[in-house]
């Protein structure tokens, strides 16, 4: 395989595979079981090494001539970094076993997923980056192709805010039906479809919502977007905090172990959701609207500068 072969295949797998995990039927039961619970599955590890090296060739080819912050800023590269170690967090670290065992942590590894590492990757700029790490060749034939009529009028579908809020909302309420959940533990492949769609849901969402044909800072709507996914999402979490069944059976019998009932567990996972996650979004929310008024006044101010040139 010649060494531009090489670099498609590994910006190819660090961008499409990285949340394809292996879930063991072991679960851990004690600090001290977890403690040695390290997962290293290839199938994680080395598409999360891929994208690292691709990023940071990358970005050392946007640094080498102009100097650091050129081309890509400088909190752009740390934003992919601190995303990028969200994600060794939730699939690689000790922290990923944890979910077998308790719904909670379940919960917790899916807002870091959504909340953090989505939106801080799609700010780090990772398929621009990496596409400067290819071959000029190679670069030049993917933005060709991504230009091409009918991948734009479906990628324009996508991206479009509304469409990318539906889409985030179903997978989320889809995939805590309480037969998918439990499926999702008894079955590895089910597993990793659940983390692909949730990761590739949020950065779809915060895509769009973010450089969209109508970002946020141009139009008003996606603030609203991003405070009704705060209000969808809580309300999922507020059904769970104040549920008095189990709705899901496969944590019956794990939580015990760890000083909690299962009902409480569920609990504490819909709070989860419901709190700390709403409080982000909410910020988001506030961040972007913000940046609308600021992006507002800029305007009206050159709209008073170019009547008072015309005068």
């Amino acid at each position: 395989m010649s060494r531009r072969h090489l670099h498609i295949f590994a910006c190819v797998a660090s961008l499409a595979c990285p949340l394809i995990a292996f879930a063991h039927e072991e679960r851990p039961e004690n600090y001290s079981q977890l403690a040695r619970a390290w997962e290293f599955e290839p199938g994680i590890v080395i598409p999360l090494l891929l994208s690292a090296q691709l990023y940071a060739i990358g970005l050392w080819r946007f640094w080498r001539r102009s100097g650091a912050g050129h081309g890509v800023s400088r909190w752009r590269a740390a934003s992919f970094a601190f995303g990028w170690l969200a994600l060794v967090v939730v699939l690689v670290s000790t922290s990923h076993p944890y979910l077998r065992a308790l719904f909670s942590a379940h919960m917790a590894h899916h807002e870091i997923l959504m909340l953090v590492a989505a939106p801080l990757i799609v700010l780090g700029q990772p398929l621009v980056v990496c596409l400067k790490a290819l071959p000029s060749a190679w670069s030049a034939r993917l933005a060709r192709a991504a230009n091409a009529r009918w991948w734009l009028a479906i990628w324009g579908f996508l991206t479009n805010a509304l469409v990318a809020w539906m889409i985030h909302a179903i997978v989320l309420w889809a995939w805590h039906a309480p037969r998918l959940m439990d499926a999702v533990i008894d079955d590895e492949w089910v597993h990793a479809a659940q983390h692909l769609s949730f990761f590739l849901s949020a950065l779809l969402f915060w895509w769009a919502v973010i450089y969209g044909r109508r970002r946020a800072l141009g139009y008003g709507m996606a603030v609203l977007y991003m405070f009704t996914t705060a209000l969808h999402s809580g309300l999922l979490g507020v059904l769970l905090s104040f549920a008095t069944t189990l709705w899901y059976p496969v944590y019956a019998h794990t939580t015990q172990p760890w000083g909690i009932s299962p009902l409480e567990d569920q609990q504490l996972g819909g709070l989860i959701m419901w709190i700390p996650a709403g409080v982000v979004y909410i910020v988001a929310g506030l961040a972007l609207l913000a940046g609308w008024l600021r992006e507002s006044d800029a305007r009206l101010v050159r709209r008073r500068v170019s009547v008072d040139v015309l005068a």
